[in-house]
Parts: structure tokens; sequence; C-alpha cells
């Protein structure tokens, strides 16, 4: 994130989040995200290409090779240290997000 703190779309988010622990192609990371919320949140394959056009001219994610043998034509993504650290920060982000909502709701604040 250019700025201290800046949100991450919903979609870019999810993105990085299916990349934490393993490269994946554009389609499962669809099928991922899918997974993750519920089908609350789908990812088209024009958001997916823009997306990922996008984290890698910033650094976030780079193109990897397959080691298996039929997925060597699938292009496959891996997150970037640049990548992990926006995740990391996203996700401290909204935990600061959530514990503010919770200390209004408790009348603490």
């Amino acid at each position: 994130m250019s700025k201290k703190n800046e949100p991450l779309t919903e979609s870019y988010y999810y993105i990085l989040l299916c990349l934490y622990h393993s490269p994946n192609h554009g389609y499962g990371i669809m099928q991922e995200t899918a997974r993750l919320s519920d089908n609350n949140v789908k990812i088209g394959s024009g958001t997916m290409y823009g997306a990922t056009s996008n984290m890698m001219k910033k650094g976030w994610i780079q193109e990897t090779l397959s080691d298996n043998p039929e997925d060597k034509r699938k292009r496959l993504y891996a997150l970037t240290e640049a990548g992990r650290d926006i995740i990391e920060q996203e996700i401290q982000r909204l935990k600061h997000l959530v514990d503010i909502a919770e200390h209004v709701i408790k009348g603490d604040i």
C-alpha cells in the first residue's frame, strides 16, 4: 500500500489471501475466494485478469512455473515479500477497525 493503511479492494484482499501459503492459478484463486467467503464474494475472470496484472506491476505477486507437467500451460501466481507485507498490513488494519467498533458498541469510547 502506498499510503499507510490504505485499504485494499475486496478482490485484491482475497487474491493476496489465497496466495498466502502457496501459488495458484487464476481459476483456482476464483474458486478459493468463493469458498473462503461462503460464496459471498465471486471474482470474475475480467476482474481477476486486471487485478493480477496490477498487482504484478506493483510487485505484490509474480508469475511462477508449476512443478506439475500437466499444469505447465497454466499461469500460476505467487505472493512476493512485498505482497505478504501488504496483506499482513491489511489484516492489522481490519483488526483495528473491529476493535474500535467493539469498544463503541460496549460503550467504552
